[in-house]
């Protein structure tokens, strides 16, 4: 009979790959009810008082140096304020959930290129490789989409910024990261984005929301389904040793995404999109995935595990 353990990380992949994926098209659903900041400044708001409350009942500690404090504040608000943010204002700009999916689905390709002058990691040619074949998959996506339904070029400028977020907070964090629990980092990281949207929610926008069930319902999910128990099962996953699971997972996200903004929101993805999507994911797969001969290669650096 299978443990409870064994049954949990059975079922923890796929549910945390729709909660993450669901994210994109619920958010677009709140935004239709909120503009970008405000609603960003509610789910952050939500998520410190679940996180505090957690905080008191588990109190695990606190950084003990300015420079752990600031490095945890740092990563925060590239994350919540800039990657979030940016990619909320893309979505209020027109750009699709599953192509906002997919744009950033280059992170751990982008990660893993810059990560040798970084952090003296080794990558080699294949990644190259891959990268380029999720380059021109999401051209295709782009192309056919925009046939259906053409994004401003100012939402796609914000979603390289927020691409460009969560690039610099993964490199941060693999250069300069400490061990912390999981509670702490995570009520500092939203305080963090707190801080930075809430100024652009009152200076740029009139913060006005049209309070009813369905952005009830989204706000939500955000909080519980995105910011809790999605991060929750990550977490939980990766402390298990299911590091290359969870890579895996990433590059399902803006197929599974598409199809849930389809149905939620109607957003029609041609035949060419879709040859698209599994193009730039298997680009992705090949660009991230770990191999012998790249571990045979970095034997001499420092740190040999490839992203």
């Amino acid at each position: 009979m299978p443990s409870r353990r064994s049954l949990w990380l059975v079922a923890a992949p796929a549910a945390f790959l729709l909660l993450w994926s669901g994210g994109y098209a619920v958010a677009k659903i709140g935004l239709q009810f909120a503009p970008p900041m405000t609603l960003l400044t509610l789910r952050y708001a939500c998520v410190i008082v679940a996180m505090s409350i957690m905080y008191f009942i588990i109190r695990p500690p606190l950084p003990t140096d300015r420079r752990s404090w600031a490095h945890l504040l740092l990563v925060g608000f590239l994350i919540q304020a800039i990657y979030f943010g940016m990619t909320y204002l893309a979505f209020r700009d027109g750009v699709a959930a599953g192509t906002a999916a997919l744009i950033m689905s280059f992170q751990p390709i982008v990660v893993a290129l810059i990560a040798p002058r970084w952090s003296g990691e080794y990558i080699g040619w294949i990644s190259w490789g891959g990268l380029a074949l999720a380059l021109v998959g999401t051209i295709l996506v782009i192309v056919s989409r925009s046939e259906i339904e053409a994004p401003s070029i100012l939402g796609f400028a914000f979603a390289f910024l927020g691409l460009a977020g969560i690039i610099i907070a993964t490199l941060w964090e693999k250069k300069f990261g400490l061990s912390h629990h999981p509670v702490t980092a995570n009520l500092i990281g939203y305080a963090a984005g707190l801080v930075g949207v809430l100024p652009l929610a009152v200076v740029l926008e009139d913060m006005h929301v049209d309070w009813s069930w369905p952005f009830a319902g989204a706000l939500f999910y955000l909080v519980v389904g995105n910011s809790l128990i999605a991060v929750g099962l990550l977490l939980a996953m990766i402390r298990a040793g299911e590091v290359a699971k969870v890579s895996t997972l990433f590059f399902l996200v803006p197929p599974v995404a598409s199809l849930i903004a389809w149905l939620l929101l109607d957003e029609v993805m041609p035949p060419l999109a879709w040859g698209g999507m599994i193009i730039a994911g298997m680009g992705v797969l090949i660009a991230t995935r770990k191999r012998s001969d790249a571990k045979a290669l970095n034997v001499k650096l420092s740190k040999e595990q490839v992203p």
